[in-house]
């Protein structure tokens, strides 16, 4: 197994990644990365994310280093960083596959590792239809918009916007109202992780839509279709003493 590492152009990054180099002897050109090679990781979250979309799919193992803010996908530098990254445990992500329908009739199709998100463009609230494994399950839902969240990322925006936060080996992703005025007693359910979810924007013309995969972003939508990729896998590498199932259950407990 070879070690790579990319890493952002921030002083706190060019910083570590110095301090890094100390330790470990890393290839910083992935075009010669193989399945089953390292990939160190520096920047925030932000950057972990976009490299994983970049990367992922290739059979490669991340380990991230937060030179960021919060770093909830990545792990802290101290100089053990060998002894850390030997001693990581593997969790692996499958993300979610959105295939979108927009007013022209064009189909786009994205991977989301966090989430999915439906949001209203004008002032105007969303009216979405909402159908789970072929079965209307919301005839309307009113507002700003819905989330589709799969573990991984249901500690961000679906956490913010009232929905749960899921243990990683779950097998559950959450579809979550954002700001809904109706149905007024709903806000957010748990679904298997095969489920097939279908939304329609009802009234699309008038209410238009916009759908993001984690960054990526298509206006005017009409339809949509999510589910797991099961094709994709992500291996992801956590410190054993703070790994991610312990970040999602320490989620629940900030004040």
């Amino acid at each position: 197994m070879q070690t790579f590492v990319i890493y952002n152009d921030t002083p706190k990054t060019i910083e570590t990644y110095q301090k890094l180099t100390n330790h470990i002897k890393a290839n910083t050109n992935l075009d010669d990365a193989k399945p089953g090679d390292l990939i160190l990781v520096l920047g925030g979250d932000g950057f972990m994310l976009r490299t994983l979309h970049n990367y992922m799919g290739y059979g490669f193992k991340f380990y991230g280093i937060n030179t960021g803010t919060v770093g909830f996908l990545l792990n802290e530098y101290t100089d053990n960083i060998i002894e850390k990254i030997q001693t990581a445990e593997l969790s692996t992500l499958h993300p979610l596959k959105l295939r979108a329908k927009d007013q022209s009739g064009m189909i786009h199709e994205k991977v989301a590792i966090n989430e999915v998100s439906l949001f209203r463009q004008t002032n105007q609230s969303a009216k979405l239809e909402v159908h789970i494994n072929q079965k209307l399950k919301i005839p309307e839902i009113s507002g700003d918009g819905v989330i589709i969240a799969t573990p991984a990322g249901s500690s961000a925006y679906n956490f913010s916007a009232g929905g749960p936060i899921m243990p990683i080996e779950s097998n559950l992703i959450a579809l979550t109202a954002i700001n809904a005025y109706y149905p007024k007693r709903w806000k957010s359910a748990l679904l298997p992780i095969n489920s097939v979810i279908d939304i329609s924007v009802l009234e699309n013309s008038k209410r238009p839509v916009n759908v993001s995969a984690d960054f990526f972003e298509i206006h005017n939508v009409v339809s949509v279709n999510i589910q797991q990729e099961q094709r994709i896998s992500i291996d992801l590498l956590f410190d054993h003493d703070h790994n991610l199932e312990d970040r999602l259950i320490n989620e629940q407990f900030k004040v």
